[in-house]
């Protein structure tokens, strides 16, 4: 996936000189899928998280014009999009603040193409999701944030709202986590 994103600026660029929406739709198929595995993964609804990566891929196009002014888009739209979904709990749980905290996050690792590395994977990828399953919240969004996405330390803490060396710690503490989870799970010494 990184190495498909050092286009976005180039196709940013192209949306807001050309109005293109060609490269709009680039720009969509890059970000849609990501965006939509983090906001389920706070707003626990396939549609809910469908309609709030949309809604952050139509802001970006509604932006284009500013949106050249902005360093890193991928960061801005996962940040748009945390802000969207924390809105929606928020909205269906009735309370006036929500916390990353206080919502259940559920990570899902993707697929394996081929059958082979399915066959082979399948028993390590299912043990691993579970050990994640097994985290605290903050830690499965760190996780998820950093390995998965590829987004820095600072990244990530702008992302969640909390300081680069708490996501430092949560991803140590999640890694050690993971760590005795899998050996106790696979019999490892």
């Amino acid at each position: 996936m990184s190495n498909t994103l050092p286009a976005l600026p180039l196709l940013v660029e192209e949306m807001a000189s050309a109005n293109s929406e060609d490269a709009y739709g680039k720009v969509f198929a890059l970000l849609f899928a990501p965006l939509l595995k983090f906001c389920y993964g706070i707003v626990k609804s396939e549609m809910a998280a469908e309609e709030i990566a949309s809604d952050v891929l139509l802001m970006l196009w509604q932006r284009r014009q500013t949106l050249t002014a902005v360093n890193n888009v991928k960061h801005y739209a996962f940040i748009s999009a945390r802000n969207m979904a924390l809105n929606y709990v928020k909205k269906q749980s009735g309370k006036t603040v929500v916390s990353l905290n206080d919502v259940d996050v559920d990570i899902q690792l993707g697929t394996v193409a081929s059958p082979e590395a399915i066959l082979i994977q399948g028993e390590m990828k299912a043990g691993l999701e579970r050990a994640i399953a097994k985290l605290p919240n903050q830690a499965k969004l760190v996780f998820k944030l950093v390995k998965e996405e590829g987004f820095s330390y600072k990244e990530t803490a702008d992302i969640l709202g909390i300081s680069p060396k708490t996501v430092d710690a949560h991803l140590v503490n999640a890694v050690r986590k993971l760590v005795h989870i899998l050996k106790q799970e696979f019999n490892l010494t």
